[in-house]
């Protein structure tokens, strides 16, 4: 069961995360996104060098044990920021958020894990209601651009690119998952994974600053950052919760993690007053039936 609660952390945390990254979201100011890199990468260090001073063990070489399952998800996330950059594509498209299905089944025909045939219903109901969603939101996306007058050209909504970019982005965060999973049961314990995980984010951080405010010559305010700040924190508290649950059960936590796209909606319609659609309710009754029979089986 504690992979249940911890992934209902993770679901809860990464949610936060998404509004508190709205909140912040500029779009007058293309280096947005490298400023959430920077928020990430240094609240996500200033926690594992906080682990690392309280006496979790660590050394150097687990960033490299590590490092696979680190890769794939930073590149997973350089794929998205391209993709949101040079093609009509977003991260919430239906074929990105298969990532969780996608680690699951690996993790079925690969690790050779199970779950039970009411747990399998379960992860269908929340894997569908994940597809429906980001289907649902790219429709009325398409609708909104179409309103407006903004009609992009066929090369980048139809090309191969188009098409190539949230296939990878789904595959090799499908990918992370998987290497998180196959890690966390025989080369690395959790708090090691967790750390250097944050420690290589820290890495992509200085990155980012180097090329915003060096290269760039870019200023920042640290007040006008605040919900990136927020954003951040929310980051590193629900990527600690699902190491955890990723280590306990890999094949059910998952596709379950993968629904706090949903769970962003409601704070969404919560606190930014979004309107939904019936279809949008119809989806999150649909992924919340699937959860509450996991907590329940």
């Amino acid at each position: 069961m504690t992979w249940f609660i911890l992934s209902l952390i993770a679901i809860l945390f990464w949610s936060g995360s998404d509004l508190f990254s709205k909140l912040g979201s500029r779009p007058d100011d293309k280096y947005s996104h490298w400023k959430m890199v920077m928020a990430v990468g240094v609240v996500m260090g200033a926690h594992a060098f906080f682990l690392i001073a309280t006496g979790t063990p660590f050394s150097i070489s687990d960033i490299v044990t590590y490092l696979p399952a680190s890769a794939m998800y930073i590149l997973s996330m350089i794929l998205g920021y391209a993709g949101l950059r040079y093609i009509e594509l977003s991260i919430s498209s239906p074929i990105c958020n298969s990532s969780g299905a996608v680690a699951a089944l690996l993790c079925f025909f690969i690790l050779k894990e199970t779950m039970s045939g009411l747990q399998f219903f379960a992860v269908a109901l929340v894997c569908v209601g994940v597809f429906a969603l980001s289907y649902i939101e790219k429709k009325q996306d398409d609708a909104l651009r179409r309103r407006e007058g903004d009609t992009p050209d066929k090369k980048h909504t139809r090309s191969f690119l188009a098409i190539l970019f949230p296939i990878l982005y789904c595959i090799i965060d499908g990918l992370g998952t998987f290497a998180d999973a196959l890690l966390l049961d025989t080369v690395i314990a959790e708090e090691q994974a967790n750390i250097a995980y944050e420690l290589t984010f820290l890495m992509m951080a200085v990155f980012a600053f180097v090329y915003v405010v060096i290269v760039k010559k870019q200023k920042i305010s640290l007040p006008a950052e605040k919900p990136k700040l927020a954003a951040a924190l929310c980051e590193t508290a629900g990527q600690f919760a699902y190491v955890f649950a990723i280590g306990a059960n890999a094949i059910v936590a998952a596709p379950m993690i993968s629904s706090y796209c949903i769970m962003s909606l409601v704070w969404s319609r919560i606190f930014l007053k979004e309107k939904l659609s019936k279809a949008q309710y119809a989806v999150i009754a649909v992924a919340a039936v699937g959860i509450a029979i996991l907590g329940m089986e």
